[in-house]
């Protein structure tokens, strides 16, 4: 049976995964990572918002922190990472507005915008008019709205190429295969077996294998929750050349008290997303699934429905019990844990690898990265 060690493992080659593995490497530990299909997972469905402000929900201070630190992040992490892997994210400033399109909705948009207000967030309350004079293809219905100008878009399919190009480069080693099995020496993490039968050892290991984390064989009770799948449904349509302008800028609404977004992309594809499922580890598209969405967002952009459809899909968010995510060391020695980020796993993909980086460079938790420690959650686990 093969054996090689390596300084950091990380299993799962998702975004997350993705991003940490490259910024471990960059510090010069020796990183390997272990994923069947590196670049996989939720950012090939995401439709890669970049919205801390107008995701803000009440309770979710920390949260937002993190989340902003991560935004003000992006434009260099694109930067440079287009630099290293010579691929381009699709990162766009382009803004979103959120608005609203009955009165009960302006209502709940001007509470959030006071909210925003007494948290020195920078969001601006424009009219139904002023709405549709950034954005004419709204519907003529929309009541009001928020713009924020710091919320923002990156391509989540172009940022996980740029990354696994960037890992390679960087002398990340990958194993495309699945993790089989934890290892344990001396009730410490050590390494994993391989479904091909191989067996890696590691000075640390980071879990970072989304809704699957909590289900990898040999890791003991109680050290991390469940990581629940949440199932988004998304659709993806193209502009023609001679709709364009469409539309200039992320833009969101709740119709009927479901979430709904499009985000235009540079090269002319429009995303809309998506449904929120409690399925399991479902990820069917269904005709109920597409209907919803494209009922939802013809009631906010009446003009889609004549824009071809190309793509239907559905992936799984990672969600933690308290729907933040879990980062940095385990109650088990030399495991850590990144995962659980929910809704939020391509925005927070460059504060995570940041502090990760460090964490595992240092074995100092940073102070951004306390309020979302795996022991909120973990039990003592047997010696």
């Amino acid at each position: 049976m093969a054996r090689t060690g390596t300084d950091v493992l990380v299993i799962g080659g998702g975004i997350i995964g993705l991003g940490l593995a490259w910024r471990a490497a960059q510090r010069g530990l020796a990183v390997t990572v272990v994923d069947p299909a590196p670049g996989g997972g939720a950012a090939q469905v995401a439709a890669g918002m970049l919205a801390p402000v107008t995701e803000l929900q009440y309770g979710e201070e920390p949260l937002l922190r993190l989340g902003m630190a991560s935004n003000e992040r992006y434009a260099a992490f694109a930067a440079e990472l287009t630099e290293a892997s010579g691929l381009d994210t699709g990162y766009r400033q382009t803004g979103t507005l959120a608005v609203a399109l009955d009165s009960d909705d302006r209502e709940e948009l001007r509470e959030l915008h006071r909210f925003h207000q007494r948290l020195g967030l920078a969001s601006q309350w424009l009219t139904g008019r002023e709405c549709r004079k950034l954005e004419p293809m709204l519907a003529p219905g929309v009541r009001g709205g928020l713009h924020v100008s710091d919320d923002h878009q990156v391509d989540g399919r172009r940022l996980c190429r740029a990354l696994v190009e960037a890992c390679t480069r960087a002398g990340v080693g990958f194993h495309r295969t699945s993790a089989a099995e934890l290892l344990l020496t001396d009730g410490r993490a050590s390494g994993v077996r391989l479904e091909d039968g191989g067996q890696l050892t590691a000075d640390q290991i980071v879990l970072a294998a989304g809704p699957h984390s909590h289900l990898l064989p040999g890791l003991p009770e109680g050290v991390l929750p469940a990581i629940r799948p949440v199932k988004g449904q998304i659709l993806r349509l193209r502009i023609p050349a001679s709709y364009a302008p469409f539309l200039s800028r992320n833009v969101r609404a709740v119709v009927r008290g479901q979430h709904i977004y499009l985000v235009p992309r540079a090269d002319g594809e429009l995303v809309i997303g998506a449904t929120s499922e409690e399925q399991g580890y479902d990820t069917t598209v269904t005709a109920g699934g597409v209907y919803e969405l494209l009922r939802d967002a013809h009631e906010l952009v009446p003009g889609l429905t004549e824009l071809p459809l190309v793509e239907t899909s559905a992936g799984l968010r990672p969600g933690s019990p308290d729907n933040a995510p879990l980062l940095g060391p385990t109650a088990l020695p030399g495991l850590v844990a990144a995962t659980g980020h929910y809704r939020n796993g391509v925005l927070l993909t460059p504060v995570t690898a940041d502090l990760l980086a460090e964490y595992l460079t240092t074995g100092v938790t940073p102070e951004l990265a306390a309020p979302f420690s795996p022991s909120r959650f973990s039990s003592k686990v047997a010696a």
